[in-house]
């Protein structure tokens, strides 16, 4: 390597980095833009010579060669429901399942130095808004978290030429989009299996939104895996994966079915506000009532008794949609290629 002098009054540049490295101003070029054909000798010295010159890339001037920004956005498509009190950016950041989400995707992008931009898109104007941003070329792609069948969303930018992973299975399984899941009939299945075996008879379910894929997979995945079991009579209340909604819906499940011993609640977050309804109305979990949650969130941790629950790897499920995504940005000419993880049943005190 050769002389390391450089002027401290101005930013080192590419060809001091070359000097430094005794290599072309090409080579170190292809080694900063990430180029996988360079001599791992001559990378290692350039790399060695970046650190000891404190060159900082000019990523302005990169994106205009590369016609990358190096971010990528998420984009929560969640339809505003006027009928909710509470705001729905304060309903998105209060639900554990976002944060995990976020820091499982940040685990991946950080490290690649590609930033992560939030999006909401609440109504149809601002779908119309977000589509038109997305397509003037300010990011490289995008991760959506849209969850109601009818969203337009996931449509819209499988037609695009924008690089795109879903969190969570498209509601039309022929739409040439990747998408990362959690078997969500299995994992249902898992917490019907589970109370069964502790001997409940007269089960109930609060599901999910039936208008979303996950909270229809859930309901068919228990009720078929009760009915296995010769428990044909599920009765079944609809939640929305609120606190607030897991309560009401609770009562509603009480009040059609008092006898009730064994109860699987679809999310973690409603069945924090599950288990207050059932403690004020006297019933004892897990004795006279088990209770199974899906998520294996930080509210499973919150319930009292902490909560049995199906554990969806959320962390890794989004560092795997951040890896598909930045190979789809790399190589366009990828497949859109789609992964369902295993569910698991993690046993607490509350069945």
């Amino acid at each position: 390597m050769s002389s390391n002098a450089t002027p401290p009054s101005r930013p080192a540049t590419l060809e001091d980095v070359a000097r430094v490295a005794g290599v072309s101003r090409a080579t170190v070029s292809r080694v900063i833009n990430g180029a996988a054909s360079v001599d791992p000798a001559l990378r290692r010295a350039v790399e060695q010579a970046v650190d000891a010159t404190r060159y900082v890339p000019n990523r302005a001037a990169r994106s205009l060669v590369t016609r990358r920004t190096d971010s990528v956005a998420l984009v929560v498509s969640e339809r505003r429901d006027l009928t909710v009190s509470s705001p729905f950016v304060g309903r998105m950041f209060s639900d554990p399942h976002f944060g995990r989400v976020v820091s499982g995707l940040l685990e991946v992008l950080r490290p690649a130095g590609v930033q992560l931009m939030l999006m909401l898109a609440d109504d149809d104007a601002s779908c119309d808004r977000l589509v038109g941003y997305l397509r003037q070329g300010h990011v490289d792609g995008v991760v959506l978290i849209s969850q109601h069948a009818a969203d337009p969303l996931p449509e819209l930018l499988a037609a695009s030429a924008l690089p795109a992973v879903l969190a969570g299975r498209p509601a039309r399984p022929d739409l040439p989009i990747g998408s990362v899941d959690v078997d969500q009939a299995a994992g249902a299945a898992l917490a019907a299996d589970h109370l069964m075996a502790r001997g409940c008879r007269r089960i109930g379910t609060i599901t999910g939104p039936l208008d979303m894929p996950s909270g229809r997979h859930r309901l068919d995945g228990f009720t078929a895996a009760a009915a296995r079991h010769g428990r044909g009579d599920v009765v079944t209340v609809e939640g929305d994966f609120t606190q607030h909604g897991g309560a009401t819906a609770m009562t509603a499940l009480l009040q059609r079915r008092p006898d009730l011993d064994g109860v699987f609640v679809a999310s973690d977050l409603m069945a924090l506000g599950a288990l207050p309804v059932l403690h004020r109305r006297g019933r004892s979990v897990p004795d006279d009532v088990a209770v199974v949650g899906f998520d294996d969130s930080s509210a499973a941790l919150a319930c009292e008794p902490q909560l049995t629950t199906v554990r969806q790897p959320v962390e890794e499920m989004a560092a795997e949609m951040a890896r598909s995504l930045l190979a789809r940005i790399n190589d366009p000419q990828q497949p859109a290629l789609s992964r369902v993880f295993d569910p698991e049943l993690v046993v607490r005190r509350s069945a």
